[in-house]
């Protein structure tokens, strides 16, 4: 066992999964418009990692002999770090970044938790054995996850105590021999459609009280299981050509609520339970959340590194490039990427062992790149949209270089250094990388990515050494 292939993948996708989009139920996730480009995109994505071009820096061999993703090896050097990353990064670089929600990201976060699954029996129950079961299980099977943390709010005062009602959010309604039965909705779970199988883990804001052991638990599921199904948004695949759509029609990884009715959750694939302090503390003890936030940076530098691509492309088309302006607005943008870059370095050459005897990036680093892409992301929609301008909009079809009007679109649509279908398919990219509802959707998905910002910035301040900052001042008014 080990890797698959694309075809395994899709093949695996082909069962009895409740999938509803525009108000019908998919038969065939592989099949239907809305998603199935973006499904067969990861299942290219997989292939890759059977080409020998790419192999080593994103599979290893494993004690069993046996070839898995890179994302799941367990650290145990500052080396392995390193490793991890390089793998992260060439993934994302697969799709500028624009297809967030690639296996390694919930890889990392799995990884993490069976490394140190010490950690999971430390409550009232122990259920370590379950998580290094399953890790086994999704890194041999190579299994393609998504996720869901929050709960449903349905009113705000409470959510803001880290309260919740079980009239909506996801609560266990009953204990049998075989599991627990789970009522209730999540948000918001990318790539869910197209997911071989589901990790439902708490919240990190669930506060420790006796009223919230209903919601207190994480378990995994598969996608398929009787009573669970996904309510999608509307989709940004149009349907469209490579040419016309060039990110929306290959990057779609549907985001959608979860739905449980009643669903059976077996013992076996259940990992925390009753106990909401442990899993409050979860992702910050195990490190998990140190390590998904390795790749989510890896992933966020290959997608700035693709805007500064986009402006300097753009500007060297029409000779705009010599202008001083321009260069001054295209320099912002270099200065986001290298932002990351230097914050990415500084996480994983300060690469340290944690007390799980793994070796985890540096977090603050890696804490501080998390928190200022999602102020920085609009920023470089922006800088795209001032500097394309109304030629965003100027954008035939791929259809109109070869109908009746094709000699006017070739004669009026060049520019200096580009022909008019290269022009036009550039800025077709630049449109559906900043205008187009897919753009909308990347915007808000950074935004949010990890979290609400306020509350992420005050999870930041919090940790933040001040005292060695406050004895600066202190040594100074001595």
């Amino acid at each position: 066992m080990g890797i698959r292939t694309g075809k395994e993948y899709l093949d695996g996708l082909r069962d009895d999964r409740d999938i509803w989009i525009n108000g019908d139920r998919i038969e065939d996730v592989t099949k239907h418009p809305a998603v199935c480009r973006g499904a067969h995109t990861l299942g290219e994505f997989l292939d890759r990692q059977h080409n020998l071009k790419y192999q080593d820096k994103i599979t290893y061999l494993d004690e069993d002999g046996d070839r898995c993703a890179t994302s799941f090896l367990i650290p145990k050097s500052e080396k392995d770090v390193q490793r991890r990353g390089a793998s992260f990064y060439e993934w994302a670089s697969w799709s500028a970044g624009m297809f967030g929600r690639t296996p390694d990201y919930k890889n990392a976060s799995v990884m993490s938790f069976a490394a140190a699954n010490a950690f999971l029996g430390k409550g009232e129950t122990n259920f370590s054995e379950n998580m290094v079961n399953f890790y086994n299980e999704i890194r041999k099977g190579d299994k393609v996850l998504t996720h869901t943390l929050v709960n449903p709010q349905k009113n705000f005062d409470l959510a803001k105590q880290g309260k919740f009602t079980d009239e909506v959010a996801l609560h266990v309604v009953k204990e049998t021999d075989t599991g627990i039965i789970v009522k209730g909705a999540r948000l918001l779970a990318t790539l869910g459609p197209t997911a071989d199988e589901i990790e439902v883990f708490p919240s990190t804001l669930l506060k420790a009280s006796p009223d919230n052991i209903p919601f207190a638990f994480a378990f995994a599921i598969p996608i398929a299981t009787k009573g669970l199904k996904m309510i999608c948004r509307d989709p940004y695949d149009h349907g469209k050509s490579n040419f016309d759509a060039p990110l929306s029609s290959r990057f779609e990884e549907m985001d959608a609520v979860v739905v449980f009715d009643n669903v059976l959750v077996p013992w076996e694939r259940v990992f925390m339970y009753r106990d909401p302090l442990q899993c409050n503390v979860s992702f910050a003890e195990t490190n998990a959340v140190v390590h998904m936030m390795h790749q989510v940076v890896c992933g966020k530098l290959a997608k700035a590194e693709f805007f500064v691509g986009l402006l300097c492309a753009m500007a060297k088309s029409t000779n705009r490039d010599k202008d001083m302006g321009t260069k001054g607005m295209i320099a912002e943008a270099m200065w986001i990427a290298e932002s990351q870059r230097a914050m990415l370095f500084a996480g994983e050459n300060q690469a340290h062992e944690d007390k799980w005897g793994n070796f985890v990036p540096l977090r603050r680093p890696l804490d501080t790149a998390r928190n200022t892409m999602p102020r920085n992301y609009p920023r470089l929609l922006e800088l795209v949209q001032l500097l394309g301008s109304s030629s965003l909009m100027a954008t035939p079809c791929e259809l109109d270089f070869s109908n009746a009007i094709a000699d006017d679109v070739e004669q009026y649509f060049q520019v200096a250094n580009l022909d008019a279908k290269d022009r036009v398919a550039l800025f077709r990219l630049a449109h559906d990388a900043a205008v187009s509802g897919f753009a909308g959707r990347q915007c808000l998905y950074e935004r949010f990515f990890f979290g609400p910002p306020a509350i992420m910035a005050a999870g930041y301040f919090d940790i933040y050494p001040k005292d060695e900052m406050i004895a600066k001042v202190e040594t100074m008014l001595d």
